[in-house]
């Protein structure tokens, strides 16, 4: 007997076995028992979450002669003939190689006889979008007065290409993308029932990889079991047979990039090339893997959202202390870019090459993220006492007009301020503390006030106010409540044992903020250094 693959093997033939789904299954059983049933239907979701497979156990329901609790029996002649594919009451039509307006046309001869066999006559129409633009205004002529026994069941992947006039006609379900914990559910149950020992942590990187797809799963999990037949199959296993990589490769990689240690990224690049590892899935690993550092940075509560171990988000959780979130985003961007790029050219591992050097490198960059790295990274040598002399400076072609003169106008204002020999600006040892442990500070606030202030510039307003100036309308809004200002000032309070003032203003000049405002950290800092 020919070998069946999972997914058709373990295809759901009755509603109860439908997983993901139940939102959608339970109203389709009650307007099965209420015979309430629409003329009607458009199965919308990803590929893999059940789409066509609800659309033949319904057909069945509906044909079935001895249905109990609005599913099929699956024993009587119609379920038989329906599961075999044999039924002439219920059609099925590949929208993609029979889209032309003539099928159409046959369809609409057909619907004028009853069925031979059962109550109704289904049609499944898949990949319903597909159909021509002259297919469609037949199809509408149908659907606008269909005999009592015909049902319609339109699914596709693309609602939004079909027109309204054909989806105000219809009754619409959303398949959503099944969870990664039901997956593996799923996955342990036909393990067992197949007598094949998986590790977990395979099948949870299998679902993982599936992206909500059920089908996708079955179908990974079927590859890699041919691959180790009649052997456990382990996670080191999964990752070769799909040429993935392992979470530790890329903690590895990103602090040799914070390190900008450009020949240990290529390194470990050739490392894992010669492994045999999958470039374009390297690249969207290492982008979901970038994600999840920004998502931990962003709230204190996105551990729920992240399905890893312990042990890796332990580790996580200290590399997202490495780096900050501004410089997380540019490498979400070029990752980002990177995955769309790849999959149109042949040197895989020359595009990903260029993509980490320039993570390594903001200046090859002329974005003005890039810019505002490097000025970050000009800030910490200063901070650290070196000349700014010391620093290569950015190349003329590789910055816009904007971007040379924020640069000209940062390098300006740090050559006049290290000049004096007195402080800029007087200020409260409150302050001073405030400005110096602002990043700290902040970390204790609520999540989305945390967030916001980690844009913040901070400024002085008269002799002992804190001024904390926002670029984004949207963040100085949520920052100037007074629940936010208080919950700020009591943090602030029980590190200096009183309370300070706080205002908190948009930067509506539309210039940069040093250009408009005194710079409380380059104030302090200078007042650290400056000889008397």
């Amino acid at each position: 007997m020919s070998y069946t693959a999972l997914y058709r093997k373990f295809r759901p033939k009755e509603f109860e076995d439908v997983k993901g789904q139940e939102h959608i299954v339970t109203t389709l059983k009650n307007q099965i028992k209420a015979e309430r049933l629409g003329h009607a239907y458009l199965f919308c979701g990803t590929r893999g979450t059940g789409k066509t497979t609800v659309a033949k156990i319904f057909a069945k329901a509906v044909n079935c002669e001895h249905s109990k609790d609005g599913s099929p029996c699956g024993n009587c002649p119609s379920c038989k003939a329906i599961a075999a594919g044999n039924a002439m009451n219920v059609i099925e039509i590949d929208a993609a190689s029979n889209n032309g307006v003539d099928n159409i046309r046959e369809i609409r001869e057909e619907v004028r006889y009853s069925p031979t066999q059962g109550k109704y006559k289904v049609y499944i129409i898949d990949e319903v979008h597909m159909l021509s633009k002259e297919a469609f205004p037949a199809l509408l002529k149908t659907l606008e007065e269909p005999p009592s026994y015909v049902i319609f069941i339109l699914a596709t992947t693309e609602a939004h290409k079909i027109p309204i006039t054909i989806l105000s006609r219809c009754q619409r379900y959303d398949f959503r993308r099944i969870s990664i914990d039901t997956i593996v559910e799923r996955l342990e149950e036909l393990m067992e029932k197949e007598q094949v020992e998986v590790e977990t942590k395979a099948i949870r990187y299998l679902a993982k990889m599936a992206d909500g797809s059920m089908r996708d799963a079955l179908s990974l999990l079927d590859q890699c079991i041919a691959f180790y037949l009649g052997e456990k199959l382990t996670y080191d296993n999964v990752l070769e047979v799909l040429g993935a990589v392992d979470t530790e490769v890329f903690s590895k990689m990103l602090r040799k990039i914070i390190e900008k240690n450009v020949s240990g990224v290529i390194s470990l690049l050739e490392e894992l090339v010669m492994q045999g590892r999958e470039p374009g899935q390297f690249v969207i690993d290492f982008t979901w893997y970038l994600r999840n550092l920004l998502l931990l940075q962003s709230s204190d509560h996105m551990e729920d959202f992240l399905d890893i171990s312990s042990e890796n988000l332990f580790l996580l959780k200290e590399e997202a202390q490495l780096v900050e979130s501004e410089q997380l985003m540019r490498y979400i961007r070029i990752f980002s870019e990177l995955s769309n790029q790849i999959r149109y050219v042949v040197q895989k591992r020359i595009m990903i090459e260029i993509a980490l050097i320039k993570l390594c490198k903001p200046e090859m960059e002329r974005d003005y993220e890039s810019l505002v790295q490097r000025i970050s990274q000009l800030e910490q040598k200063i901070e650290e006492g070196i000349s700014i002399s010391s620093v290569k400076p950015l190349s003329e072609r590789d910055m816009s007009t904007k971007d040379k003169r924020v640069l000209s106008n940062f390098e300006r204002e740090y050559q006049k301020s290290s000049s004096m020999k007195s402080p800029v600006k007087v200020i409260s040892e409150d302050i001073k503390f405030v400005g110096k442990n602002w990043r700290s500070l902040i970390e204790n606030l609520s999540g989305g006030l945390k967030n916001y202030l980690k844009l913040a510039r901070l400024s002085l307003s008269g002799e002992n106010q804190l001024l904390i100036v926002l670029e984004d309308e949207v963040a100085e809004e949520f920052v100037n409540s007074e629940s936010h200002i208080q919950e700020l000032k009591d943090l602030i309070a029980k590190k200096i044992g009183k309370e300070i003032e706080i205002k908190v203003q948009l930067n509506k000049t539309n210039r940069p903020f040093e250009e408009s405002f005194v710079d409380l950290g380059k104030i302090i800092n200078m007042e650290i250094t400056i000889e008397d």
